[in-house]
């Protein structure tokens, strides 16, 4: 049986194709008058899904009603919609003057989370193969989560809200630029991290 807060979980997932479906129909409705209506929608299923993240996680505390399928859904509804709503504000603009997200900005937020996603891969492949007892327990890599990661998390979605409020006056740029320092600083880290965790260095410093 689904817990209370799987069920929030799967629900942020299906909230997903319904703000891309309502961010991309705004974007087509600009030529000809933009209907302001699917912006607010799209925002507010955003943040409602958003929302949802903080929620989940506290009811599985709080209920005591954490699952093994909602620890491994939790992270993938996270990374989804995020990176659903970086995509489509830039594949399309929000506004005249090319309001949106700008592709290198895209392209590097891809790219360093490809970066860490293959190298958690590698890293439980080369430490089961060498016998680390955790790896082949079937628990995972042992990565702690970074403070940079988490700044950059927060920062992500200041960008996109910024090109979704339309409050601002400046480009994206800006959020994007600051954003890509810190994207830059954890994905560094997260790869030096992974180098000290290679097994020839673990045995290192176990010895």
């Amino acid at each position: 049986m689904l817990t209370l807060a799987t069920r929030i979980t799967i629900g942020r997932l299906i909230l997903v194709p319904v703000f891309a479906t309502l961010a991309i129909y705004y974007s087509l409705s600009i030529p000809t008058g933009a209907n302001e209506w699917l912006r607010y929608l799209a925002t507010c299923v955003y943040i409602i899904a958003a929302a949802s993240d903080g929620l989940d996680g506290y009811l599985a505390r709080k209920l005591g009603q954490k699952s093994q399928i909602g620890a491994f859904l939790d992270p993938i509804a996270d990374k989804t919609l995020l990176l659903t709503g970086i995509l489509i504000l830039t594949i399309f603009p929000w506004g005249e003057n090319n309001w949106r997200i700008p592709v290198w900005f895209t392209v590097l937020v891809f790219l360093r989370d490809n970066i860490i996603l293959w190298g958690v891969f590698i890293l439980y492949r080369l430490n089961k193969k060498g016998g680390n007892s955790r790896i082949s327990s079937g628990k995972e890599v042992p990565m702690k989560p970074l403070l940079s990661a988490k700044i950059c998390t927060v920062l992500q979605i200041v960008t996109l809200g910024w090109v979704m409020l339309k409050w601002i006056p400046f480009s994206p740029m800006i959020p994007a630029a600051i954003t890509s320092v810190f994207l830059i600083w954890s994905g560094y880290q997260y790869i030096v991290m992974g180098i000290s965790l290679l097994p020839r260095n673990r045995k290192g410093s176990e010895d």
